[in-house]
């Protein structure tokens, strides 16, 4: 039974060599971070978030980027510490032993597949609308999953699949050719925000933030949760993906300095344009207006204003939006599976890289064609929760490893520290077990059922085939 806790020494991770390339720098991370953060959270879950907390959303997203600010500090500790492939899983691998890598492995690939598929289907509405606007139709039937939309007869999410399709393609021919998309798209989504708030900050009427917070911290409206810690719980969906910088460690220059850097200033960044956007949408317009626009929440603000011509833009810059979080977390789950491949934990298939473009290839294929067709055919209102859920728990071990490791192994060369362990982790730690208590039960159900699907995984295949058996 011992052996299923068996660990990965850092000084034979450092050993190994990668045949991936190392390209990025602190900018592109920085990119990459803001790339998988600002997409769902600006253009699709304000709406929702407003609706359970009132003007109080910035109080909510700011607890969520707290939350994420100090497992920030713990991820960006870990990954100077080990600058791999593998994110979270290698971090659990060190700390912690393989069987919880392996489980923490197979959540953060139902993270990342979830999660570009939700995000696929967010950014099939706003194409679609894009489409209506320009007198293109395209038919009902293939704009949605079916049952998604009470009375409306709908099939398949065309847009959706098609559009991880082509992502998985970019990602699978290079880290340049990934890297230049998204530094493009997140330069173009950056400068569609920034305009958005230059033209609307004029019509902010203060006394639509009076009652400022009218669910308090936490109750109950019409039988659902609602207030700041539930809206939290809503939102911290926005933040998930800056994890996965951390997945780029072995593409990128001078790891130990440059992953910390990419990973706080993403997260800043990212979290002052949320706060700003939140306290100007509900500053325009009443929260409850919001219950019109769940969809695209953004043009509630625009209608008010009277700046449709503005509605264009802000479509192409949701689609852009959107596009690079599918990106950066299509990305983040084909490193995960690499590494997992390469320490014999998921079959050969997955590690083998491309000779021509140094990607891991095949992986990349087949878990990218799986979430197309998660996009196109199944109804992912109710899934999203499943990826927050996953997500927190990842957190906690990545803060718990932190904790660990300092106990352990306090002489390991660490190019950034994080401050004020073990205060750091313990309060990341507990801002994550409360948006946890955020979420309903029926995600805690779904979980578990994930969890002992992946533990039947380990026992019957990755244990018999890890490289620590050699």
């Amino acid at each position: 039974m011992a052996n299923i806790f068996r660990k990965k020494r850092v000084a034979d991770l450092l050993k190994e060599t990668t045949p991936l390339r190392r390209t990025l720098h602190t900018l592109d991370l920085t990119f990459l971070g803001i790339g998988a953060i600002i997409g769902t959270g600006i253009f699709v879950l304000t709406g929702k978030g407003a609706l359970t907390a009132g003007p109080a959303l910035s109080v909510s997203f700011l607890i969520a980027a707290v939350c994420c600010g100090f497992a920030g500090l713990c991820y960006a500790e870990f990954a100077s510490m080990a600058p791999v492939a593998g994110s979270a899983y290698t971090y659990s691998y060190v700390a912690f032993g393989e069987i919880i890598a392996f489980i923490i492995g197979w959540d953060l690939i139902l993270e990342y597949a979830l999660g570009a598929a939700t995000v696929s289907v967010g950014w099939s509405g706003y194409f679609v609308n894009l489409l209506d606007n320009i007198d293109i139709h395209i038919p009902t039937v293939l704009t949605a999953a079916a049952g998604t939309t009470p009375g409306v007869t709908t099939l398949f999410n065309l847009p959706a699949f098609l559009v991880v399709l082509l992502i998985t393609w970019i990602i699978s021919i290079g880290i340049n050719q990934t890297k230049r998309v998204n530094d493009t798209m997140v330069f173009i989504k950056l400068a569609v925000i920034i305009l958005f708030i230059v033209c609307t900050i004029w019509f902010i009427k203060p006394h639509h933030w009076t009652p400022f917070s009218p669910y308090g911290l936490y109750s109950f409206n019409h039988g659902t949760t609602a207030g700041i810690i539930p809206a939290a719980s809503i939102v911290f969906f926005s933040f998930i993906g800056f994890d996965s910088v951390a997945s780029s460690a072995e593409e990128t220059v001078n790891p130990s300095k440059t992953l910390p850097r990419g990973i706080l200033l993403s997260l800043l960044i990212s979290t002052i344009l949320y706060i700003i956007m939140t306290l100007i949408m509900t500053g325009v317009v009443k929260y409850t207006v919001f219950s019109k626009y769940l969809n695209a929440p953004i043009l509630a603000v625009l209608h008010a204003t009277g700046q449709t011509w503005l509605s264009i833009i802000v479509s192409l810059g949701a689609i852009l939006g959107m596009t690079t979080v599918i990106l950066v977390q299509l990305y983040g789950q084909s490193r995960i599976c690499y590494s997992m491949s390469r320490d014999g934990l998921f079959p050969k298939f997955f590690g083998e890289v491309s000779s021509r473009y140094k990607t891991p290839f095949k992986g990349t294929w087949f878990f990218g064609i799986i979430t197309a067709l998660a996009g196109g055919f199944i109804n992912l209102n109710i899934l999203s929760e499943l990826v927050n859920i996953g997500t927190l728990t990842a957190f906690i071990l990545v803060s718990a490893g932190v904790l660990w490791m300092r106990k352990t192994n306090p002489g390991i060369h660490r190019g950034f520290k994080a401050p004020g362990v073990p205060f750091t982790p313990l309060i990341a730690i507990a801002f994550c077990l409360v948006l946890i208590a955020g979420l309903n039960w029926e995600t805690w159900v779904r979980f578990v059922i994930w969890f002992a699907i992946g533990l039947l995984l380990y026992f019957f295949y990755a244990k018999k085939h890890s490289k620590l058996n050699i």
